[in-house]
Parts: C-alpha cells; structure tokens; sequence
C-alpha cells in the first residue's frame, strides 16, 4: 500500500483529544528509545558547565571574592552557579533541538515517515521540543544537585529553578529547532554556535549588568539567556521580585512563537 498523499495528510479528520496529546508523546517516546544507543553522548554534555562552575566559582571566586549585585555582596560562586545552571539548560535543549532535528529532516527523513500516519506537523513540533525540554530539565537538575551539593545553593527556592529552567528549554528549543528548518547544510549549525557564545559569555553571567556600559546593558536585556539568568539567580539567591514576572513571561512568549514557527516550517517544507 502506498504513502497517503499531500492532500490526504492535508484534508485528515481531526482526531479525538486523548488520541491528538499522546501524538507528541508517542514521538518523545521514540527519541527515548533512540536515546539508550547514544547515552554517552547525552550524559557528557552535563559536564562542561560543572567544570565552568568550579573552574570558575572556586578557582577565580577565590581571587574575586564577593559580587555586589542589587546592594547585595554574593560569593562569587553563588553569583556564577545560578548562571551556570540556567546555560546547562539552554545547552541541553539547543543540541537536541538543532543536530539531531537538523539529522532527521535532512538526511534521515523520519519526518516524513512520521507525517504519514496521524500526526500532524504541530505534533512533530511539540513531540521534538518535549524531548529538548527532557535533556535540558535532565542537565538542570544534575547542575543543581552538585551545586547545593557544593554550598553554592543559599535559598529553599532554588527548588524553583528547575521549572524556571523547563521555561529556559522551551525557548531556546522552540527557537532552534524553528531556525534548524532553514538549514540546508551541516555548517550552518556553526552560526548557531556562533549566537551561542556570545550570549553565554556576556549574558549578565560572569560579570553584573551593572559593569557594562549603559547601551550594552540594554543589548543583554534582549538576550533570551539573560532573562534565564536573571530568573534562576533571583530563586537560587532567595532575590524574589517583580521583575522575575517579566521573565517568565519573555520565555514563554519565545517558545510559543518558536513552537508556531516550527509547525508552520514543517507543513511547508514536507506537506507542500
């Protein structure tokens, strides 16, 4: 029997909502399966930002001695984990969400293996950015449990971080794998090291908003990082304040966007 047609997978009924939310999860369960081939590789990226964290928070905090964030005088490593932990998620789901998709719609072609059953473009959308989400909770809550472990931890709502990181996941995973749907090569995946980068180092995460110049600081402010910075900093620090509101906020609308975005990139590049 053939592959059903554009116009079939087009004109589909739509299906019940039990059957319609397990469509993502039967794909997140796929990945997990594919997952125990290649667990090194996912277990490995967990450890660059543990290394930052004592490399930094120990070997230079020891030099540094306190941050004055917001009046408040921060061990310096207390000041960097928070940054740490909030980048060991962004890493986590923005490898996920760009290699690995980048493989499979270009080379693979499991997307279109998987557009011929009953899932639909939004469902391959939300089935691949869940799984990014896993990775980057996965990274996040090891980074927190050595940094505690480690007396870089001083409030009770660090707890909360680990969802604030979930919201760091969506965005950057929605974004990437939104951004991979252009890609046409494997080195335009160095363009995506090269945003990266930036964003890891002068995201208000080695050093305070405070020291860079007034018009830099406003650039920072529109990094997606920062604002994950920021959130985690304030929860792992017990600084709770409004401002944190606008963080969740600015994450979320990322990842819807980039959500929309990758559903509407997918229906055009295998359904048109």
């Amino acid at each position: 029997m053939s592959a059903p047609t554009v116009t079939a997978r087009r004109s589909r009924p739509r299906l019940p909502f039990p059957i319609a939310f397990a469509m993502p999860l039967a794909l997140v369960e796929r990945n997990a399966r594919a997952g125990k081939h290649y667990w090194l590789t996912i277990v490995s990226g967990f450890f660059e930002p543990v290394f930052y964290l004592f490399a930094m928070g120990v070997g230079i905090g020891a030099l540094v001695g306190t941050v004055e964030v917001d009046g408040r005088a921060l061990p310096y490593a207390v000041f960097v984990a928070p940054a740490l932990m909030a980048t060991s998620a962004m890493n986590g789901a923005v490898y996920d969400s760009t290699q690995n998709v980048f493989w499979k719609l270009r080379f693979a072609k499991l997307y279109d293996t998987v557009l011929s059953t009953p899932m639909r473009p939004v469902d391959v959308a939300v089935g691949e950015i869940s799984w990014a989400l896993l990775r980057g909770l996965l990274y996040s809550t090891a980074f927190l449990a050595v940094a505690w472990a480690a007396g870089f931890v001083t409030s009770p709502w660090a707890l909360l971080a680990i969802p604030a990181c979930t919201l760091i996941g969506l965005a950057f995973a929605s974004v990437g794998m939104a951004v991979t749907t252009w890609m046409t090569s494997w080195t335009h995946l160095e363009y995506v090291q090269l945003a990266l980068l930036p964003m890891f180092l002068f995201s208000a995460t080695f050093f305070p908003l405070s020291t860079y110049p007034e018009g830099l600081q406003w650039v920072v402010r529109a990094t997606p990082l920062y604002h994950g910075v920021d959130l985690v900093r304030g929860l792992m620090t017990g600084d709770l304040h409004a401002g944190l509101l606008v963080h969740v906020a600015y994450l979320l609308v990322l990842g819807a966007v980039g959500v929309a975005v990758t559903a509407r990139r997918i229906e055009r590049l295998l359904l048109s």
